[in-house]
């Protein structure tokens, strides 16, 4: 929450308010550009943050200009990779893992999409493990991953002073949320911030959905995870399947969030509960915004994208701190000699 004593988020008792995620965003950017500042002054170059673009997906080639272009504005440096034959997209990575140069890694997906691969159910699943832990921005390689789902926060347990990193999008939705009016609860124990609350999310993605599940899970929260075969409920620490049904889901969840990639999906609006916080993850409106704005006390973020792009560069100085700046490979160098 801000220290502000205006709150950025507000709700209206008599309608809904919309809101512009940049507010949330401009705090956190605001954080990089002095730490950044701090660098440059005393003779450090900028964390240099490498994007790599395989595909001609429109929407990635979009992200990746966004990328650049909120980097330099806040001083970071960003390079983008193109590689023109997919195949050739691990040996890049690998390239860019071994690079002394370089502090994070970003792949634009989808590159093989569901594609029948060897290395697994998925080539662009076996990318994303491939990615050095000291370089992932996204949070999504297999260390961070197990990590999350098994609501372990350090790296380096019992030592705790690396922090895990956590998906970009996911973690953009927690930081919106914790600015939300009625939904995170800071007076009680970490942990338990969301006690007592129900969330629902619709889509089961690896990117968004399943990871943002667990957050909330591990922040207290009762989570029913919504696809298009199933549902789950995390709740304590524990998966199950229930036997709820969407509409059911919606009604009981005072948080909602939406990401279903596809045009023809709406959400019915009167699912939707008054004061209830909806969020929309998605590229495409999942809900009609205007009946939705007449719904009393909601408050609605139509786009998190901005919010995801800070985490995304949050993320990037995170793993130069502890792993790439000159402190943290003092302190690597140091445990190496006392291991001899």
């Amino acid at each position: 929450m801000t220290d502000s004593e205006t709150p950025l988020i507000f709700s209206l008792p008599t309608k809904g308010v919309k809101v512009n995620s940049g507010v949330v965003a401009k705090q956190f950017r605001d954080e990089i550009k002095a730490k950044v500042a701090k660098m440059t002054a005393n003779g450090e170059e900028a964390p240099l943050l490498v994007g790599l673009l395989a595909n001609r997906d429109p929407a990635a080639k979009q992200y990746a200009e966004w990328t650049g272009k909120a980097c330099r504005n806040d001083g970071l440096r960003y390079e983008l990779r193109s590689v023109d034959d997919p195949i050739d997209v691990e040996a890049a990575l690998i390239d860019a893992n071994d690079d002394p140069r370089v502090h994070g890694i970003i792949v634009y997906y989808p590159i093989f999409g569901q594609e029948e691969s060897f290395s697994g159910a998925s080539q662009d699943d076996y990318l994303r493990d491939t990615v050095s832990y000291k370089c992932d921005v996204e949070g999504l390689c297999h260390s961070y991953r197990t990590n999350l789902y098994r609501n372990v926060r350090y790296l380096d347990y019992p030592s705790n002073s690396q922090k895990c990193l956590l998906p970009c999008t996911a973690l953009s939705v927690v930081k919106i949320l914790e600015e939300c009016p009625g939904c995170y609860d800071t007076s009680k124990p970490m942990g338990k911030h969301l006690e007592g609350k129900v969330v629902t999310i619709i889509n089961r993605s690896e990117i968004v959905g399943r990871p943002l599940a667990a957050m909330l899970a591990n922040d207290g929260a009762t989570v029913y995870s919504v696809d298009i075969n199933s549902i789950y409920m995390f709740k304590g620490g524990r998966l199950n399947m229930c036997e709820e049904t969407p509409e059911s889901c919606v009604r009981q969840s005072s948080i909602v969030v939406t990401g279903v990639p596809t045009k023809a999906y709406r959400m019915p609006t009167e699912w939707i509960q008054p004061n209830t916080t909806v969020v929309n993850v998605a590229s495409f409106k999942n809900v009609d915004e205007e009946s939705l704005l007449k719904v009393p006390g909601v408050v609605y973020v139509p786009m998190v994208g901005k919010v995801t792009v800070a985490m995304l560069e949050r993320n990037l100085m995170r793993l130069y701190e502890q792993f790439h700046s000159p402190e943290s490979k003092a302190i690597q160098n140091n445990q190496k000699t006392s291991q001899w």
